[in-house]
């Protein structure tokens, strides 16, 4: 059975309200105005009571069709405009509600009224919004977890072929010594040179599961004191540079308040303190200072080339063309930089510079 629109529906209730009351108050008419007492005044301000009820009834029963036509078409008209006023702004909902199914940007049902009906297109232009901004959050949030999933598996196979080096070479060296093979029967020499590559994949191994554990750690933010704390970062790499005759200049102010999570905070400037020092010559210097909001490391040396500065934030990449781990380091220092950062959504930047020859480290807070 197909159901009634709500247009009907409220104009047959309306009609129905109308048309009772005009039946009974003509009807109330019609049985007790016969019974009613005329009351005439003669010319001589006398009162005199007389009952014409035949004369009243026909009187009755001639105007009542009028009245009962003109109280009709005036219940007619009253209903639809009734109706119209009830139902235009429900189908204007309805009509943008139904492009809001299609999410489509920038529908919003119309307001006309402050009563409920106004109110009911408000809630729903409120809903719509917070339902589209919800999505958009979801779908900026999906498309960081893909990317986080596609930085975790790269990171893997990159794990896998940095470590599938060292193995192999342990592995073979093993094998020889076992077998007793020309140079590897001499245990005395081969075995420190195993127990230096155990130790190397004992150092990339940890490195490996620390990187691993940077984004699952949630450290909550804490007001801290980064001149204090730049004191105490730069004291060890302060010694080692002069160990090997390097110049390490620092210039803070007295203190310089922030809010951020210290520990990562410190590990990720740790890591760029100790990539200046360890790619600086003897004889050269590494610089730490303040310039308005930004921290700054520097540090002479040869300029990386600006085409290949976002490939040292990949893991286990290194800048020198010889890729060795000794000179090139473990290529996981700056990654773990970058990831720290971002996802301390602190901006940063790393550039050559001119004079003196070397590298910028900025990191803005």
């Amino acid at each position: 059975m197909k159901r009634l629109k709500l247009f009907p529906k409220i104009f047959l209730y309306t009609m129905s309200i109308m048309l009772f009351v005009v039946v009974v108050t003509h009807g109330l008419i019609y049985l007790l105005a016969p019974r009613l007492q005329l009351a005439v005044s003669t010319p001589d301000d006398v009162v005199v009571s007389i009952r014409q009820e035949q004369f009243v009834t026909e009187a009755v029963e001639k105007a009542l069709p009028v009245s009962l036509s003109c109280s009709l078409l005036i219940s007619v008209v009253c209903s639809l405009l009734f109706s119209k006023a009830i139902t235009d702004p429900i189908k204007k909902i309805s009509t943008a509600t139904e492009q809001m199914m299609k999410l489509d940007h920038g529908v919003n049902c119309p307001i006309h009224t402050k009563d409920e009906i106004g109110t009911l297109a408000r809630n729903v232009n409120d809903l719509y919004s917070d339902l589209l901004s919800t999505i958009e959050h979801l779908e900026r949030e999906k498309d960081a977890v893909r990317d986080m999933e596609r930085a975790k598996v790269d990171f893997l196979r990159a794990a896998s072929h940095e470590l599938k080096t060292p193995v192999t070479a342990l592995n073979a060296t093993l094998e020889n010594m076992i077998l007793g093979v020309g140079k590897y029967q001499d245990y005395a020499a081969y075995l420190p040179e195993c127990k230096e590559m155990v130790d190397q994949l004992s150092g990339m191994v940890h490195e490996i599961l620390e990187t691993s554990r940077l984004n699952t750690t949630d450290e909550p933010a804490k007001p801290i004191d980064i001149a204090e704390l730049m004191a105490e970062l730069c004291a060890p790499y302060q010694m080692i540079a002069a160990a090997h005759q390097i110049t390490f200049s620092l210039d803070l102010p007295e203190q310089f308040p922030a809010k951020l999570p210290a520990g990562r905070f410190s590990k990720a400037v740790s890591n760029v303190l100790a990539n200046a020092v360890a790619y600086t010559e003897a004889g050269k210097a590494v610089s730490v200072c303040m310039e308005g909001r930004s921290l700054v490391v520097k540090n002479e040396c040869r300029p990386i080339p600006d085409d290949e500065i976002h490939r040292l934030f990949e893991p286990f990449y290194r800048p020198d063309f010889s890729r060795s781990r000794i000179s090139g380091g473990n290529g996981l220092g700056l990654y773990i930089v970058d990831t720290l950062l971002t996802s301390m959504n602190i901006p940063y930047s790393f550039a050559p510079m001119k004079s003196p020859p070397g590298m910028c480290f900025t990191i803005q807070l």
